[in-house]
């Protein structure tokens, strides 16, 4: 395999966004097979797997927090690493990379004291009951243990993503999730550890990627070299990293404060098979967001270096099939959730009951699905470009302003209590779409124009 980066600065644009993004979202896909491989198993125990998945499920919105801060380093780092290359700045993108890994660093210590403390009280709190609190908790103690990993692995991937080593960056995940598929059946039903051994299996994978994503940044292949000399924190360098960084960590974040939202209020109205059923569709939604979100991370490097470099027809060249692949993509799975839900739902269960009530629910649920391809293109690209409040803002949006107050708003209103929290998702994702999408083309011409400087 050829170490040679990819010319953002020249070139067809739509030939380098395939070679960015091809590899990006098959790296987001596997990078799904973490959890998903995980739930697949486990739904699939005998007598225990309804209560096993839901159980994990409820984990769900502790582990977003934990990529939340993963991404508001990497998210925020990488963009401006690679505006500051196309600015011709390597030592100030070098320094941008160590501030960002050592923030990583800082973060897991926290979170694995915090998390490791209160795992119990959060879990209840998020709607865990006596049948499923005690699967949760096995699965999330020893997840916990391994966090530095996963914080390691999607922290520092995008700094390689950002330097045009695209295939590089996919193998990150492409190793890892190979050591999970491998793991997961034998530490699950080999050595009957159920799941903890779901969980066992996903941080020894983490573990290997993480090796992986830091020889690579400190070999000879690497165009930003992580060094010791870099470690040390530099407000002025870490602090506009984590500024940029923030509509990510908000994005995932309050993906962690919906799922529990979700999940309390389907608690209380559908019981433990209405959180079955959202822990499914869950699943499936990342089968939606994780190759929108690859495409925008091949994106990202293309934008942000030519942002940096005062190249605006090629930014907007870059967003136009940014845009199209994210539309076309979530258009198609709206409508294969619309007429066969109950395909996807059977992959994580053969509990005929959960099969039918999440298949009921996703139709719900998914009917504004198209929107989110609008949605997160131009969100992203508001990210790329430096534009640190203006995405914040729509990254608060969908989420704290509209759905969040909705699920609980709603079932006051409808007689059907479940069928009133998931119709607060699309009609959330089709005003947030529609505002994003003309914010984007109100902002976006005086952007360009004031360039680097006001970005």
């Amino acid at each position: 395999m050829s170490s040679r980066k990819i010319d953002l600065g020249s070139g067809n644009v739509r030939s380098l966004l395939l070679k960015l993004a091809i590899p990006a979202v098959v790296a987001q896909v596997i990078n799904l097979l973490y959890n998903i491989v995980d739930r697949i198993y486990i739904g699939h125990i005998p007598v225990v797997g309804t209560s096993a998945l839901t159980g994990v499920g409820l984990c769900l919105p502790l582990l977003m927090l934990i990529n939340a801060f993963a991404s508001m380093a990497g998210a925020g780092g990488a963009p401006r690493a690679a505006i500051s290359m196309g600015q011709g700045k390597k030592d100030e993108a070098e320094k941008i990379l160590g501030n960002c890994f050592s923030a990583l660093l800082i973060f897991a210590v926290i979170l694995t004291i915090v998390f490791g403390n209160f795992a119990k009280s959060l879990l209840t709190l998020f709607g865990a009951s006596e049948n499923t609190l005690p699967y949760a908790l096995d699965y999330f103690l020893i997840y916990n243990v391994g966090n530095i990993f996963v914080l390691i692995v999607m922290g520092m991937n995008p700094f390689l993503t950002t330097q045009g080593f695209a295939k590089f960056s996919m193998l990150t995940t492409v190793i890892g999730a190979v050591f999970n598929i491998i793991l997961d059946p034998i530490f699950i039903f080999g050595l009957g550890m159920g799941v903890k051994g779901a969980a066992l299996a996903t941080i020894l994978s983490q573990c290997v990627s993480a090796v992986w994503v830091l020889k690579f940044l400190t070999g000879k292949k690497t165009i930003l070299k992580l060094q010791l000399k870099n470690l040390k924190l530099i407000p002025k360098i870490l602090f506009p990293c984590l500024a940029l960084g923030m509509s990510s960590f908000i994005m995932l974040s309050t993906e962690s404060l919906l799922s529990i939202s979700f999940n309390s209020s389907l608690a209380k109205y559908g019981g433990d098979l209405a959180v079955g059923a959202m822990t499914i569709i869950s699943s499936v939604s990342q089968l939606i967001m994780m190759p929108i979100n690859g495409v925008c991370q091949g994106a990202q490097p293309l934008l942000s270096f030519n942002f940096g470099a005062g190249k605006k027809e090629r930014v907007m060249e870059t967003f136009k099939y940014e845009l199209m692949i994210c539309a076309g993509y979530t258009i198609l799975f709206w409508l294969l959730t619309m007429i066969a839900p109950q395909i996807f739902a059977s992959i994580f269960s053969s509990d005929t009951a959960l099969i039918e009530k999440a298949a009921w629910c996703m139709r719900i649920y998914m009917a504004g699905i198209f929107a989110l391809g609008f949605q997160i293109s131009c969100q992203q690209t508001f990210v790329a470009l430096g534009q640190a409040k203006t995405s914040l803002l729509l990254a608060c949006l969908r989420k704290l302003v509209l759905l969040i107050p909705l699920i609980f708003i709603f079932p006051l209103f409808f007689e059907n209590k479940v069928f009133a929290v998931f119709l607060a998702e699309p009609i959330s994702d089709i005003a947030a779409a529609m505002v994003t999408t003309g914010c984007f083309f109100t902002k976006i011409r005086g952007i360009l124009e004031n360039g680097v400087k006001r970005g």
